[in-house]
């Protein structure tokens, strides 16, 4: 357990759940929290077609002890949650958690932590960098701990699963072993009616087997960002229907763009789908960028403009 950070956490507030629209979903869940304890900013609500509506949430969960694999996923998927404008919730964790949490503070959106430990302090300690920044970009770190309670970390760690599957209108789970505490947070997301996605894993992997447990017993495979970001926003497949074919003025810029176009962000996984050498390749994104029809994110990384 973590010592106090009670100079980092000095602007701590707390209240009822039931006391702000983003955390009144809670009062669904079986076992309420009865107070919450926060630092950062508390999500506001969204207008849609004139009419308030409480913001999306993903909440992102999975093994300390990640693969590449799982990484790479996790990673792709928050960033383009929080591309969409999603919410993206996990636990400050090590391996997937602190993943998520930075792939989407990497795409410039919101993403909220929920401690196992009080408000007050972090867990683990490494994180606390992670944490400060998580609440200067406009996120949340949130507990049902007072600062200075005394918990019991085999017990709270799970406790705050709930409140993850409840603060979420979907779970993914990336890596679990047969015994993760991710598959804690499956359960919750279940018992709340929940929609749960889970990341299939190689049959040979400890780290997936709960996973493949877990779509055995009839939870949606996740393959790419699109299973989820169709589930939230359904708009997005009759918008996809009715975009126009991008072209580009020579064959590579427009092999580049329908990439891009189709989700894929990375430049080497761009090279990859297209085919193309990866000189031909920098030397049509920089023609792209000049003609602003790209725009670059920075490590290798690609959007439509």
């Amino acid at each position: 357990m973590s010592t106090p950070f009670s100079h980092f956490f000095n602007k701590i507030s707390h209240f009822s759940p039931l006391e702000n629209n983003f955390t009144g979903v809670l009062d669904a869940i079986a076992v309420k929290p009865k107070m919450l304890y926060f630092r950062g900013k508390i999500p506001e609500n969204m207008v849609v077609d004139g009419l308030p509506e409480r913001p999306k949430c993903v909440a992102i969960v999975g093994t300390r002890h990640y693969t590449k694999y799982g990484e790479e996923v996790a990673y792709k998927l928050a960033f383009e949650l929080a591309r969409h404008g999603i919410i993206v919730i996990s636990g400050l964790a090590y391996g997937i958690d602190s993943i998520a949490h930075r792939a989407a503070l990497d795409a410039g959106g919101l993403t909220i932590a929920i401690l196992g430990t009080p408000i007050d302090q972090i867990y683990p300690r490494a994180h606390e960098g992670l944490a400060r920044e998580i609440i200067d970009r406009d996120g949340m770190i949130l507990s049902e701990y007072a600062p200075g309670e005394k918990v019991y970390p085999k017990t709270s760690f799970l406790a705050r699963n709930r409140l993850i599957a409840g603060l979420s209108n979907a779970v993914v789970v990336v890596e679990a072993a047969e015994r993760s505490g991710s598959l804690n947070t499956a359960m919750h997301a279940l018992d709340q009616g929940k929609e749960l996605f889970v990341v299939p894993g190689d049959i040979t992997r400890p780290m997936s087997v709960g996973c493949n447990k877990l779509l055995k017993q009839g939870a949606n495979p996740y393959t790419e960002p699109a299973d989820v970001l169709d589930f939230l926003l359904p708009e997005r497949k009759r918008k996809k229907r009715l975009q126009p074919v991008i072209f580009g003025d020579t064959e590579e810029e427009t092999v580049v763009l329908k990439a891009l176009a189709d989700g894929i962000r990375d430049g080497d996984q761009i090279i990859e789908k297209t085919g193309l050498d990866a000189a031909i390749f920098n030397q049509t994104i920089t023609m792209l960028e000049i003609k602003d029809l790209v725009k670059g994110l920075g490590a290798n990384q690609w959007t439509l403009r």
